[in-house]
Formats: C-alpha cells, sequence, structure tokens
C-alpha cells in the first residue's frame, strides 16, 4: 500500500458505506531548479507589479477579478467565493455503475488507491463484489474545497479512485479533422504484421525516464566542473505517403 493517507471519507450508494482511507498513487518525478540573478547567484524573489505605475503591490493590495470585457473587471472577494465552496461532506457517493472498461481513457486525470479504514469486512466485500460483477462506480465527492467527478475501479483486491474530467473539458475528435488517405491493402497486411511481431505484454518496468536521467548527468557533470559538449538535435524525417510501403518491409526485416 502507498504511504500516509492524505484524506479520509467512505465510499456510499444505498444504504452501504465503507470507511476508507484515500492515498497517493502516483509519484511526480522531476528535478527542481530555481531561478538566480546571474551575476551574483542569488535567489530571485517574485514580486506582482502593477502593469500602470511599474510598482510592486503587497499582498494585502492585491484582489481578484474577472475580465468582462477588455480592460473592465468585476472583482470577487474571498468572502464571497466560499458560497462557491461544495458542501463540506466526507461521502464519495456512487451514482450508478458501468461496465469495466467503457470509461474511455482521456477521461481520467489522477489516480489514487482506496485502502479500508477501520474494519475490513465491507471493504472487502464491496471489492469483491465490483471484481466479481466486472464493473466501475461513477461518483462524485468533495475535498479541500473542491468538487470532483471521477471512477471508482478495483484492481484485484484493491479499490482505486481516478478523478474524471468532464465532458466539455475533452476535445472531441471530429476537431481534428483528418484527411481522408486511401491506404493499400498490402500496406495494412504487412502494417498489422509488423504491429503484431511487436506486441508484448506491457512491463513499464522496462522502461526509464531518459530525460530525467541525463539532466541529473548534466547535473553530476556541472558540480565536477567538467565541460558539457551540447549535441545537435537529431531530426526525423516523416515517411512520404509513396514510400509508405518500402518503409514498412523494411521494418518488418528488421524484427524478423
Amino acid at each position: 500500500m502507498a504511504g500516509k493517507a492524505i484524506w479520509k471519507g467512505f465510499i456510499h450508494f444505498g444504504e452501504f458505506s465503507v470507511p476508507v482511507k484515500l492515498h497517493t498513487a502516483v509519484r511526480e518525478q522531476g528535478i527542481q531548479f530555481h531561478l538566480l540573478h546571474e551575476t551574483d547567484r542569488v535567489r530571485l524573489a517574485q514580486k506582482m507589479i502593477c502593469a500602470y505605475e511599474k510598482l510592486p503591490v503587497p499582498r494585502e493590495e492585491q484582489v481578484k477579478g474577472f475580465e468582462v470585457e477588455e480592460g473592465k473587471y468585476v472583482i470577487v472577494d474571498p468572502e464571497e467565493l466560499e458560497h462557491a465552496d461544495p458542501e463540506v461532506s466526507r461521502a464519495i457517493e456512487v451514482h450508478e455503475f458501468v461496465k469495466a472498461g467503457w470509461i474511455d481513457p482521456i477521461f481520467v486525470d489522477r489516480t489514487y488507491y482506496l485502502g479500508p479504514d477501520a474494519s475490513t469486512g465491507q471493504y472487502k466485500a464491496l471489492a469483491g463484489a465490483m471484481g466479481e460483477t466486472g464493473v466501475e462506480g461513477v461518483c462524485t465527492w468533495a475535498m479541500r474545497k473542491r468538487s470532483y467527478f471521477g471512477a471508482l475501479k478495483v484492481e484485484g483486491k484493491v479499490l482505486r479512485l481516478q478523478t474524471l474530467r468532464y465532458a466539455d473539458e475533452v476535445m472531441a475528435i471530429g476537431a481534428l479533422e483528418l484527411p481522408d488517405i486511401a491506404v493499400s491493402q498490402k500496406e495494412l497486411e504487412i502494417g498489422a504484421e509488423l504491429i503484431g511481431k511487436l506486441t508484448v505484454p506491457f512491463e513499464p518496468a522496462k522502461f526509464q525516464n531518459e530525460h530525467l536521467k541525463k539532466v541529473q548527468e548534466l547535473i553530476e557533470k556541472k558540480v565536477r566542473g567538467e565541460e558539457i559538449a551540447i549535441r545537435r538535435v537529431r531530426r526525423v524525417k516523416p515517411t512520404e505517403s509513396d514510400k509508405l510501403l518500402q518503409a514498412l518491409e523494411a521494418s518488418l526485416k528488421k524484427v524478423a
């Protein structure tokens, strides 16, 4: 199980309630850089500058405004915004169930683990029932003054909670306006054969964050005082339409 719980609540639907703890399931990897003054290597402090007076504005004089038209704003006080805060609740309300796999991955935002809080009987019963019936729960909840829309899933004996994007946040596929390009049957057959030879079980541990690794190596070299050689970026040319079959056949020979 993941580390310390970041939130506690309960899954609720019908007359059924399951106390749970929310755990982070994903750990972001990255390197933190700071902005410095080049001449003396001292960290820079961020200040909010008035675009009109060209002077820094202290925090007590800063307000939030929504632009209703160019240069015209409606000022909104923090106390007024509190009226829009969701009702305080610890309930993850499951509104309906859908078949597992029916939720398009494009809607998925973040994933959390849900562990049992107190008795595990109800938790095991829910996880087991969802696994047996092959369903996912569509739910809503409020956490840290925000409302969430998400999916309750089960993986083995562990429940997962995923935050989902709302429908109006996802761009329609039709917006791509893909051109209608003809592809020969031979190209489709060779492409399918190539994909088949490259199809293996998913093993994420085989892949590493190469960019992060290279940045770490760069920093270590800089610390040791080594000179950094700047390499030219290798640019890959797209395969031309009239050479698609030739490129597919060449790729197939490499993996044969």
